[in-house]
Order: C-alpha cells, then structure tokens, then sequence
C-alpha cells in the first residue's frame, strides 16, 4: 500500500542552502536549489520510487519508468507522454526563496519553484505531489503493497520490553505504571490527543472532533476483506452515474489517479468511508459539489489537473490533512491560503465563504387518528389535549469548531443559533417545554426572558457540578428545563434527581465498586415538575433528563434511568394523595370586585378528577437518553423490564438490578413508536440515529399527532447538524396528547327490597 506518510522522513536529510556556482541545467537537484545535496554528494532516494533494487542498483520487475529514473525527491518527470497535459507551475507570489548568495533556481524547469513561499505546509505538499507523479504506472500502488506483503516476514518470537508494567485493570479503569488510574473505555489506544481532549466531558451524544472517536455508535464501513482499490494509470475516460463503483460502500482507499477523466460524477459521495481518494493526473476541471458529502477523507490529492477553482463546498472536510492542489492553474488567493497556513487554513476558508444552501420544507405532522375524530375531539369541551415539545439545544460551552468543524463559523455563533432556537420554539406554541443542554446564564439571561414574553414559565437546575464551582464558572454549566403556559397550569411543586445523590442513598450499591468508580463519577440530573390544569384539575408529572453520552457506559445509561423511573414513581404516589383543589369562587357570589384570572373564565363545571394512586395521573418522561431504540435503556422504558443479566449492565455489578433486575409499573411507552422512531434526532457526520424521545403513560394518554422527519432529499446535501437551517445537533421532537381520565370506581349496589308479603312467611 501507498503511504504518503513517509515523506517527512526526508526533510531531516536535506541541506539548507547550496552555491549557485553547484547548481547545474542538467540536474534534476538544480530545479530545486534548496533541496540541493551539498558538496556533490548523492542525494538521498526517493520513498515514492520502487520498493525493490538490486544492490547494483538496478531496478527490479517492480520498475514502474521505461527510462533512467532521476534521483531526487522532488525530481519532476519530464516524459513527453507521461501526463495528458503538462504540469501547470507554481506561479511567483513575490516570496522567492533566497539563499545566502541571491535568488536561487533561476534556470529552474516550468515546474520549478523558482519564487515559491517555501513553508512547511507546501514543502509537505510537493513532496507528497512527487510521490504521487511516481505512481503513474497501472495499479501502482497495489502492485507495491502486493510486493511487500510477499517479502515481509514475521518474527517467530514477538519481541516484547521486558521492563513494561503491565496495567492492572480495575472495573473499567486501568492504573498505569505510576497508580493513577485511567479510563480505557473512553477513549481508544490509538486516538489522537485531539480526540481524547474532545471526550472530555462533552454532553451531547456524540462527540464530532477532527479526529474520530472510535464507538459503537459510529457508522463503519460495511464488513468486507478489501477496503482499497487502486484503478489508478489504466485510461480510465469515464465513469458512468451507474457504475458499480459506487457500490463499494465500504472502501476507505481509492486510486483513480492519472487517467483521462474530465469529469467525476456526483455519485461518488456514496462512499462516505473514503479516507484517501487520489484524482491526481487526470484532466479535471471542475469538481462535483457532492466531494463535501466524504467527511471522513483525510487525504484528497487533485495534483496535475486543470482546475481553476474549488467548490466551497470542500468546506465541510474538516478531517482533512491534506488537499493537494500542485499542478493546476488554481487561483492565486487559494494556493497562497495552503502556502501559508496549510490545508486546514483552506478547508475553513471554504467552509465559511461557502453560500447558503435552501431551506429545507417544513416537517410535516404526521395523525395518528383520522380527520373526523379530530373535528370531534375540537368540538368536544370535555376533551382534554396537550402538547409537548423536546429539544437538546446544544449548550454554547460546546458549540466549537474543534467539535463541529463542518459547521460554518458563523453558525456555530450562540447569538445566531439562539434566535432560531427560540423561533423553533415559539412557533409549535407547546404547552410543555422541555430543553436539554441550556446554559446557567443563557436560561437565566435569554430563555426566562425571551418566553415570558409567550406566556411560558419554567423550572430549571444546573447539573451538579454546579456546586463546587467559582461563581463566573457556573455560568457556563448546561442543565435542563421545563417551560409551561402559565395561563392554563399552576405548579405544584418541582423536583431536581441528581442520580449520583440518589444512588448514594441506596443500601444495595455502597458496597459495590462499580457504582463508585462508573456511576458516581458522573454528575447527570432529571428535573421533575407537578402541575396542575387551571380548567379542569388534572394533574400533570413531567420530567426531563439528560443521561451520559458514552456508548461505552451503557451501564451507567441503564442505571441512571432506573433510579430516574424510581423516583418517579415516589413522586407520582405522593403527588395523588394531595387533596382536589377547590372549584374557583365566583366573584358575583362573594359580592366583590375580584376580576377572574384566565383560568377561572375556563373552569370547568366538571368536578376534578380523584386519583386513587400515582399511575393515574398523566407522566410524561422525556429528554436526550443518548441511547438508540436498540438499546436496554429503550428496552427498559417500553417494556417495564429487563433481566439482570442484561449485556448493556456489561457484567458489572449493580447491587438488586443485576441480581433481580430491572423493573416499573408507569406503562410508559414512546410517542413516536406507533408510527416508527424517527430516522433520526441526531445528525452529526459520525452518527446518525434517534437518541431524543417522549415516553408517556400510556394507561391515561393517547398520541394524536407528532412531528414528522426533516425532508430526505435535504439530509442527503448536509453532512450534519448545526448548519444555517439547524441550530443544534439534535431535532426537536414534539408530540400532542389527549388525556383520558380516570375511570371511576363503580358504585356499590343498593342492597335488595324485599316485599312485605315475603317477609311475614319468614
């Protein structure tokens, strides 16, 4: 296999100036004088040439050049046939690169870099460029791989350092050489610094960096023994829309370098797991939009063709280390952005110049009951209807473009995300609000404000680490909140579950290690409001939580929602021993001038309902669970149990739930699931599923409608959320009710009359 990678080896081996008097016409050293081996010495031999010579130094059957091969590793092929069209030279940007004696390279070949801005960024690209101009030859690059996995042997013994510590690990924590304990589920061996950094507390579901975190949630390529293909030097003039290229799904790697293509179709953003695509030597002058579609591509070599420009829509590579673009009539502006500050300069810069796209068409309300039964129920008076909104907002704190670095950067602006957070919000008019991820001083600042003003109330809690900060450091931390009209409910009371705090108190888990090292650690809550309808006395419990986001803690996911469900339940049985509140006074029949609030103009004749236990009253549970409807936490809910052996419980001990199980009684069961979850409440270029969900008690509740899936056809042009249309990473999900209330104990039967005749036989 071709690996790029080996290029800077060489860079260390390089002289740093050189005598115009050394430099000579003939020699492939003299077009790049700064590269220029000093006092005459052989200059080192590039990694980009054959794999294989004889100690003679002749080439072996791997030979790839009809002709005597220039040393060197920027010596440019000058063949007359080697290229469909000649390398376009870099042209001068006022930069030369001078040595001590004066400008150097003067009679430098067309491709020379005569007065080139030499930085290490461009040094990296023309290495790589000249490597590639190497792999010219048919199939190149698998004839190289398959010639050194034929010569490379394995060692018998493998060879191990005898002085390593082996690192003990300890329920899910490995203690390194020094005791300090680290985790190994959260990030893997082999991810970068970048990508360790960005598992570091982050609440959202998913965590986007520039470099992946390896997870279970994360869409891989389909399994398959090959994963490159090389169809690079074989002539290849077109690929059809139809080609069965483009069902190759699962490659990572592909070679279509230096044919004669002049264009590539759009279906090539099918390949979504493409990390290297070389274009190199073709005879392209434009690109598809659709390339912006491959976020995982780290590589993308476009060398010696004719383009001119670049689609902005490259923006949306932000994996990508290397653009190479040597080689064509490209624009000034964006060669000197590469020059400069390197490949990422140029991938912002394209990102954030890039125009708008439309605006997707609005989601659609999907019934669950036909159009004459919801012209009854609006008729109806004594029908009783709600509605309920769900959104993870994505907190400001995370919003960056080291996460989300697709994401223009004036999208990812919190004063322009919020305004169509609120717009989103307002416009479905919910009755209950509930929203994940909001900020201590963005709900304090502009949530409580901005909703007042649409006649919304709330109730809202920091998560717990909250207190144990400075006062400027809990401005920035997220928790959840629960908005409602206060124009139709009262609030009764509110609830904060902090689920560390909870399980605390459990006599079950203080002896269990797991629950110390997993569960503690963690500071996730639940917020929990019991209110009221000002018309007719029923009585509401609606909850709202945020659970962990590793998909590696799916223990720690299941557990958190058993103790969410648990307190739930107390708090619903003590909520039904409450008295009924009193029907409204009138104010004619006090005789004062009292003038009727809202609610008292709408109460109801009816008497309010009785409830003779805690799953009478309507729940609603819902919030960001971070779990797919695959998952024992979506098992959990829908079903009321689960087994104690679980494989999400990972074999770790839980005190009764993993020796009993899981278990409740709220008869809970998802909003969306009698018309399918949705496709998907989460979209980033790494996942792409339903993690956000209502639950409701489904004993005393009925679905009427909920919001429909964002339009397809517009998923398929983004390659996640947040953009310009989408605020947040998630979908708001929302969902409208209608109660049913609770049925009334029948009335004991009056006891028989008997005649009179029949008594005086008696």
């Amino acid at each position: 296999m071709y690996y790029p990678q080996q290029s800077p080896g060489i860079a260390h081996k390089l002289p740093t100036h050189q005598h115009p008097g050394q430099v000579h016409d003939q020699s492939p050293w003299a077009r790049h004088p700064a590269y220029g081996p000093a006092n005459g010495t052989q200059p080192p031999t590039s990694p980009a040439y054959p794999l294989f010579a004889h100690a003679n130094g002749t080439m072996t059957a791997m030979q790839h050049h009809p002709h005597q091969h220039l040393p060197g590793p920027l010596a440019h092929h000058h063949h007359q046939n080697s290229l469909t069209h000649a390398h376009f030279p870099s042209p001068p940007n006022g930069n030369a690169l001078q040595g001590p004696h004066g400008a150097l390279g003067q009679n430098g070949s067309p491709g020379a870099i005569t007065t080139q801005m030499m930085t290490p960024h461009w040094q990296q690209q023309l290495l790589k460029c000249e490597m590639v101009r190497a792999s010219r030859s048919p199939h190149h690059r698998a004839r190289a791989s398959a010639m050194a996995a034929r010569t490379v042997h394995k060692a018998a013994i493998p060879i191990q350092n005898p002085n390593a510590i082996k690192p003990v690990e300890t329920n899910g924590t490995t203690n390194d050489a020094d005791g300090s304990p680290s985790t190994k589920s959260q990030v893997p061996s082999d991810a970068s610094p970048t990508a360790a950094s960005a598992a570091a507390d982050h609440p959202s579901s998913t965590v986007p960096p520039v470099a992946e975190i390896t997870r279970p949630t994360t869409r891989k390529p389909p399994a398959n023994t090959w994963q490159s293909l090389d169809m690079g030097g074989v002539g290849i003039k077109n690929i059809p829309h139809t080609s069965g290229l483009f069902a190759f799904t699962f490659l990572t790697t592909l070679y279509l370098n230096h044919n004669a293509l002049q264009t590539i179709p759009p279906e090539i953003s099918k390949l979504r797991h493409l990390e290297l695509l070389d274009l190199s030597g073709n005879a392209l002058s434009s690109l598809p939009p659709e390339l912006g579609m491959l976020t995982s591509l780290k590589e993308l070599y476009l060398f010696d063709n004719q383009l001119t420009t670049l689609p902005p829509q490259l923006g949306t590579l932000h994996q990508l280390q290397t653009l190479g673009i040597e080689g064509n009539p490209i624009e000034q502006s964006l060669k000197m952005i590469v020059q400069k500050d390197g490949t990422p300069a140029l991938v912002s810069f394209l990102r954030d110049s890039c125009p708008i796209p439309g605006p997707p068409p609005d989601r659609q309300w999907k019934h669950l009951v036909g159009q004459a039964e919801r012209e009854a129920m609006a008729s109806d008076p004594s029908t009783e209807t709600f509605s309920v909104l769900c959104y993870n907002i994505l907190c400001e704190r995370c919003a960056t473009e080291r996460l989300y670095g697709y994401t223009p950067s004036w999208a990812l602006q919190w004063d322009y995300r919020k305004e169509l957070i609120l717009k989103e919000i307002v416009n479905h008019n919910s009755d209950f609000v509930c929203l994940q991820e909001v900020d201590n001083a963005q709900y304090e600042e502009y949530f409580q404000k901005a909703l007042a003003g649409h006649g919304y109330e709330g109730v809202y809690w920091p998560k717990s680490r909250f207190k144990m900060m400075s006062e400027s450091e809990r401005r920035l931390v997220d928790g959840c909140a629960i908005f409602y009209k206060s124009s139709k409910y009262t609030l009764v009371e509110k609830h904060l579950i902090e689920f560390s705090a909870v399980a605390m108190q459990r006599q079950d888990f203080k002896k269990t290690d797991d629950m110390f090292n997993r569960v503690l650690g963690k500071d996730h809550i639940a917020v929990v409001a019991l209110l009221e309808s000002k018309e007719t006395g029923t009585r509401f419990i609606i909850a709202n939580t945020h659970l962990h986001w590793d998909p590696q803690f799916c223990d720690v996911k299941l557990v958190q929602v058993a103790l969410l469900v648990e307190e739930v339940e107390k708090i619903a049985h003590n909520f039904a021993r409450y008295p009924p509140r009193l029907p409204p006074a009138s104010s004619s029949a006090v005789g004062s001038a009292h003038t009727p609030t809202a609610g008292e103009n709408n109460a109801s004749s009816r008497p309010p309902p009785v409830y003779t236990d805690g799953y009478k009253i309507p729940i609603i549970v819902c919030g960001d669970f971070n779990s797919v409807p695959e998952s024992g936490v979506y098992e959990f809910l829908s079903t009321g149990s689960i087994p104690p052996d679980h494989e999400d419980f990972l074999s770790h001990v839980y005190g009764k739930y993993t020796s009993e199980g899981l278990r409740h009684r709220l008869g809970l069961k998802s909003a969306y699931a009698s018309l399918g979850e949705l496709p998907l409440t989460n979209y980033v270029p790494s996942f792409k599923g339903a993690i956000d969900y209502i639950w409701y008690s489904s004993a005393n509740l009925s679905v009427n409608s909920v919001l429909g899936e964002v339009d397809p056809g517009y998923l398929e042009k983004v390659v996640g959320f947040p953009n310009a249309h989408f605020p947040s990473d998630h979908l708001c999900i929302v969902s409208e009710f209608r109660v049913r209330p609770p049925r009334e104990p029948p009335q004991a039967r009056p006891p028989p009359v008997f005649p009179e005749s029949s008594r005086a036989h008696t």
